[in-house]
């Protein structure tokens, strides 16, 4: 993150972004490790590619419920409870009461939701699975609010152990399907609760006797503007399978389920991707929100290393997606051609989502709300003609195109904010390579195997500059002073060739 160009007191940005992201790294890659782990022994144990297709759908539905029961109050807990001063207890206590009210609503309201194809017969998983949903990310984000990092690591760690031990009993003991997938998320959630919950004694934070309502009015003024956010990523993310499962009964011999079920497959290797942003921005968001000197220098150096090891993890996964996916049982191995452009809109995605952050710093979530909301519409304009032409593959283009849309409207709408620099032909070019790469694969041209490994290594050597300034910032938290001579040594390897 170009250390050397920053002046020498301003280094503790960086290294204190540097541990933070080690921390995370230990709380969400375990988490996220536990899909890439568990996606290919789903394959196995649930009954059939239906069957996951079904699991997957209620898992969608359940994750469209979320953010209108919690009110988007994730959002306002950590922010207002980064702000020193605001009091944790008021923060903490607003955010628990919102969740049971919108919860309360949810109950009253379910009658006509549980009409809905699907839902009805497994209602009471989904009740459950919302609201042990929003409690996990309400202690998780009040903890990450308190700085107590080393406590979110701990929890990501015992979190995805639960979890992986509930796949087990549900799926291959108890054999339970669809309901045991779910049931053994809930199991995990709620184990990670009471965990946070006790060892963070958050009991201490709960106050309904002393509501402070102005605190409440403007943590609901930040967070109501990101259910419509939320619920536009929702469907730019999730309403591929919607209307695959709709649009595509029959096609190729397969029936709707069964394609929603391997486009979901497809998501196993661009998770990776996801799931290096959600630790890059779990750190991110401590920093931009508490270190406000030189901020449009800091916010444009970082993006500009974040950007270079997202291409080059893409071009990774590009050239080993069909080989990798050779770990699926044998009826999910057609799921490899979602992966290419599945694997662009993750890195679009998790562009997206650091321009989110100028919005949470400035506290203008209406901005993250329009420019969302502009790229759901586009993506189910273009879902529907996708299909048409492309077939079910249709939707990953889509899905691409729609967050190339809202990077471009937020990188346009928050120049007025700060002033980023984004690298225009830096961009361009990786994307260029990225999109040759893809076509190569879903065209199986002959020597393709060869002919995206090249066009990897091109992207690690136009890329190396910017990866290896976040790598120097990290080494030294890894390896203490032994990590001093490699440093000197790559510097002066990295200076040599791109400078």
């Amino acid at each position: 993150m170009e250390p050397n160009n920053a002046p020498e007191q301003g280094q503790n940005k960086y290294t204190k972004l540097a541990g933070n992201t080690m921390i995370f790294a230990i709380s969400s890659f375990s988490s996220k490790l536990l899909t890439l782990i568990v996606q290919p022994f789903l394959t196995y144990a649930m009954r059939d590619v239906q069957s996951m297709g079904v699991s997957k759908l209620l898992s969608q539905c359940a994750n469209l419920l979320i953010p209108l029961v919690s009110m988007g109050m994730s959002n306002a807990i950590i922010r207002f409870g980064l702000d020193k001063g605001n009091s944790k207890k008021q923060v903490f206590t607003n955010g628990l009461l919102t969740i049971l009210l919108g919860y309360a609503v949810l109950l009253l309201c379910w009658p006509l939701l549980s009409l809905a194809p699907g839902i009805g017969d497994y209602g009471v998983f989904l009740c459950i699975y919302v609201l042990t949903s929003c409690l996990r990310t309400l202690c998780t984000q009040f903890i990450r609010s308190r700085e107590l990092n080393r406590l979110v690591g701990i929890d990501g760690v015992l979190c995805t152990f639960a979890t992986l031990m509930f796949y087990v009993l549900y799926l291959v003991v108890l054999d339970m399907g669809a309901e045991g997938y779910l049931l053994a998320i809930i199991c995990g959630d709620v184990t990670s609760s009471l965990f946070l919950f006790f060892t963070g004694k958050l009991w201490r934070y709960i106050d309904f006797g002393r509501i402070n309502g102005a605190l409440w009015r403007e943590m609901l003024r930040f967070s109501l503007p990101m259910i419509p956010a939320q619920i536009s990523f929702w469907i730019i993310n999730a309403s591929d399978m919607f209307f695959v499962n709709a649009m595509c009964e029959g096609y190729g011999g397969r029936t709707g389920a069964e394609w929603s079920g391997l486009l979901s497959t497809g998501y196993f290797l661009p998770t990776i991707l996801n799931t290096l942003g959600t630790i890059f921005y779990d750190a991110w968001q401590l920093s931009a929100v508490t270190e406000e000197k030189g901020r449009s220098h800091f916010f444009s150096t970082v993006f500009r290393s974040y950007a270079s090891v997202m291409f080059c993890c893409a071009a990774g996964i590009l050239w080993l997606c069909r080989p990798v996916m050779l770990i699926m049982k044998s009826s999910y191995f057609d799921a490899w051609q979602f992966v290419p452009y599945l694997t662009l809109a993750a890195v679009f995605t998790c562009f997206t989502q650091f321009m989110n952050s100028i919005y949470v710093v400035y506290k203008r979530s209406t901005h993250s709300l329009y420019t969302m909301m502009a790229g759901a519409v586009a993506n189910c304009i273009m879902n529907y003609l996708g299909i048409l032409w492309f077939g079910p593959v249709g939707v990953t283009y889509a899905s691409f195109l729609a967050m190339v849309l809202v990077f471009v409207l937020r990188a346009l709408d928050s120049r007025q904010m700060l002033r980023l620099r984004l690298h225009p032909v830096h961009m361009t070019v990786n994307v260029a390579f990225l999109v040759i790469e893809a076509a190569i694969t879903l065209a199986e041209v002959p020597l393709y195997g060869l002919w995206t490994g090249l066009l990897c290594g091109v992207v690690i050597l136009y890329n190396f500059d910017g990866v290896w300034a976040m790598g120097r910032a990290i080494l030294p938290r890894l390896l203490g002073r032994r990590a001093a001579p490699l440093v000197a040594w790559v510097d002066g390897v990295v200076e040599k060739i791109y400078h």
